[in-house]
C-alpha cells in the first residue's frame, strides 16, 4: 500500500473489527454489569436481601477494577487472555479485557438506576407476598429500564474509546488502523477517515439509545 493511498478493504476488515469488539464486549458486560448491579443494589442497607459482607466485597471489587487505567489493565489480563483466546493479538483477544473494564461501569450504573426506583412501588410489592426474585424480575428491572437502556448507551460508548485504545496495541480494528497505517506512517488520509468513522459511530449508537429510551420510558 503505498503511504497516502486509503486501502478500502483494510477499512472494512478494521470496521467489521471495532464493531465486533464493541457489540460483544457491551453484550457480556452487560450482563455481567446487570448481575453485580443487582447485587450491590439488594444486599445495601436499604436491599431486599441485606448482606453488609457481600455488599462491602462486591463494592471494593467494582471500585478497584474501575480504577486501573484500560491500558494497563490491558497488560495484566494477557494471561488470562492467552487462557481463553490462545493470543494477546487481534480482536477475539481484546474481549476479555474490554469486558472488564466496562462491567465495572455498567455496574455502578445499574446501581444508580435501582436506586431511583420508587420505594413505594417496592414496598407495595412486598405487601401482596411478592418474592424477592419476582420483585427484582417484575418490579425493579421493568421500573429501572429506560435508565439500564441509557446506561447500556454510555457504556457502548465508552467501550468505542477503549477498542481505539486496544487496537493500538495489537487489538485490529479502527483503533490498530489509525495508529499503525496512520499515525506512524504519516498517513493523513488513514488517520482522519478512521477517527472520522469511529465518531460516527459513537454518534450512532447515542441516537439509537436515545431512541429505545424514548420509547421504553412510559413516564
Amino acid at each position: 500500500m503505498a503511504t497516502r493511498d486509503l486501502n478500502l478493504d483494510q477499512l472494512l476488515t478494521a470496521i467489521k473489527e471495532t464493531v465486533f469488539m464493541t457489540l460483544v464486549s457491551v453484550f457480556f458486560a452487560c450482563i455481567i454489569g446487570l448481575v453485580i448491579g443487582i447485587l450491590l443494589f439488594c444486599t445495601s442497607s436499604n436491599g431486599l436481601f441485606r448482606n453488609r459482607i457481600i455488599n462491602k466485597i462486591m463494592d471494593v471489587v467494582v471500585n478497584v477494577l474501575r480504577a486501573i487505567p484500560f491500558i494497563i489493565l490491558l497488560i495484566l489480563v494477557i494471561p488470562l487472555t492467552k487462557l481463553l483466546v490462545g493470543s494477546s493479538l487481534g480482536a477475539k483477544a481484546a474481549l476479555p479485557s474490554l469486558t472488564l473494564a466496562a462491567a465495572p461501569f455498567y455496574a455502578r450504573l445499574c446501581m444508580i438506576a435501582f436506586t431511583e426506583v420508587d420505594k413505594g412501588t417496592i414496598e407495595a410489592s412486598k405487601s401482596m407476598g411478592a418474592t424477592n426474585l419476582q420483585i427484582i424480575t417484575k418490579v425493579l428491572i421493568p421500573e429501572a429500564l429506560p435508565a439500564l437502556i441509557s446506561g447500556i448507551t454510555v457504556t457502548a460508548v465508552s467501550l468505542v474509546s477503549y477498542t481505539a485504545m486496544a487496537g493500538a496495541i495489537g487489538a485490529g480494528g479502527l483503533g490498530n488502523l489509525a495508529y499503525m497505517y496512520g499515525f506512524a506512517r504519516r498517513n493523513n488520509a488513514v488517520l482522519y477517515t478512521s477517527t472520522v468513522i469511529i465518531v460516527l459511530f459513537v454518534f450512532a449508537l447515542q441516537r439509537a439509545g436515545d431512541f429505545i429510551v424514548q420509547k421504553t420510558d412510559k413516564r
